[in-house]
């Protein structure tokens, strides 16, 4: 089905790689102009834009598709690369060239991962530069791949958020579908990595490496978000998130890396830990990191900014303690439903992940056969518990 111009718009504008893209292009081949476009028989819309130029193109804007040298493209479905247009026997007469003012130009396409032509992504400049001997088309093609790759991967993703909110009463249907869509969102995850990870290996350079890795980190980040969905379809089906449980010796470093991680992450905020001797817990090592993990991400998110956030972990009698404490409150009216999924603040400003986390941390609770418990008090702040006995 053809998506529509705001639908693209809206999906570019949700890819965070796509401005370091166009960064990097300009910093590559000097060029002040680049953007990516939306390119169909009849109309040329400006996605993405990088303007050093003053050219006055905004996101939304819009050319004469005829005008434009993407025309051609879409028509070819080959790149077009202009070091010197006055010079160029092709173009120097173009009627492109004449309306635009550039001299230097490339523009390569973007297909679909199903083969349909989505676009271009382009660069131009009044100053003339050496595009054709160097590697930029390549990297730009590159760039075109990953990018088809993770426009699949964020319309699937816009789908599911989409499903989720109309469809919350229909929960069988609706958790089968999410299951279903969570596996096949692995697929792009895994080729928009493996292909950042061949730009790394093949085109290193210092320019575009940030950029790569960026990349390989929104696909982390995506994957996680796949891994919420199945794990939430696992609760709300009835088989319950799977566990391995075993002796974990390790489960204090376990933890304490997992507060390391997030603090990296989020260097402004103080996070203070003490971890007790848990020798001889039985559990899910790294599900209990993830219920872990899942608490500090609300804490950060949900929680007072100006005080910090307290883990402590220890076993006392027999039993397992972790508990997490912010300065935050939370209103009485609301406690009923944290563990319910989609419960989160509504907010003016856009979210990040699909509100599971305290959902998919009550769940790993229940199949350790523990319990996950939330107190919240003016005078004492936000405390989430999770205790389970600490052998079996």
């Amino acid at each position: 089905m053809e998506q529509t111009a705001a639908a693209d718009i809206a999906t570019i504008g949700r890819i965070s790689a796509v401005p370091a893209i166009l960064q990097v292009i300009r910093e590559m081949t000097g060029l002040r102009f680049a953007a990516v476009a939306r390119v169909t028989e009849d109309s040329w819309t400006a996605c993405a834009v990088l303007d050093q130029l003053d050219f006055g193109l905004k996101v939304g804007g819009e050319l004469d598709v005829v005008s434009t040298l993407c025309h051609e493209i879409r028509e070819a479905h080959m790149s077009v690369v202009i070091d010197k247009a006055s010079e160029d026997p092709l173009y120097r007469d173009h009627h492109t060239r004449r309306l635009y003012q550039f001299e230097s130009y490339i523009s390569v396409p973007v297909f679909r991962t199903d083969g349909r032509f989505f676009g271009t992504i382009c660069a131009l400049d009044p100053n003339p530069a050496e595009l054709k001997s160097s590697a930029i088309q390549t990297t730009m093609e590159s760039f075109a791949r990953v990018l088809s790759l993770q426009i699949e991967a964020e319309e699937n993703l816009q789908q599911t958020e989409a499903d989720l909110q109309q469809e919350r009463q229909t929960a069988e249907l609706r958790e089968q579908f999410i299951a279903v869509l969570g596996h096949d969102l692995r697929n792009p995850l895994f080729a928009i990595s493996a292909a950042a990870e061949m730009l790394q290996r093949k085109f290193a350079n210092p320019a575009s490496d940030k950029l790569v890795q960026h990349i390989l980190t929104s696909a982390r980040r995506a994957a996680q978000l796949v891994d919420d969905v199945l794990d939430f379809a696992r609760g709300r089906l009835g088989n319950g998130i799977p566990l391995d449980i075993a002796t974990c010796p390790d489960l204090g470093d376990a933890l304490q890396h997992v507060i390391s991680e997030i603090q990296g992450v989020h260097p402004q905020r103080v996070i203070r830990a003490s971890i007790g001797d848990l020798q001889g817990v039985h559990c899910d090592r790294e599900r209990v990191a993830q219920l872990l993990s899942n608490l500090l991400a609300n804490a950060i998110a949900h929680g007072d900014v100006r005080g910090d956030i307290e883990v402590i972990a220890q076993v006392d009698q027999g039993a397992l303690m972790l508990a997490v404490k912010n300065p935050g409150t939370i209103p009485e009216a609301v406690l009923p439903q944290l563990f319910q999924p989609y419960s989160r603040p509504t907010r003016d400003t856009p979210q990040a992940g699909l509100g599971l986390g305290l959902y998919i941390a009550s769940q790993i609770a229940q199949s350790h056969g523990g319990q996950l418990h939330v107190a919240s008090t003016v005078q004492n702040g936000t405390l989430f518990t999770f205790s389970l006995p600490a052998t079996r």
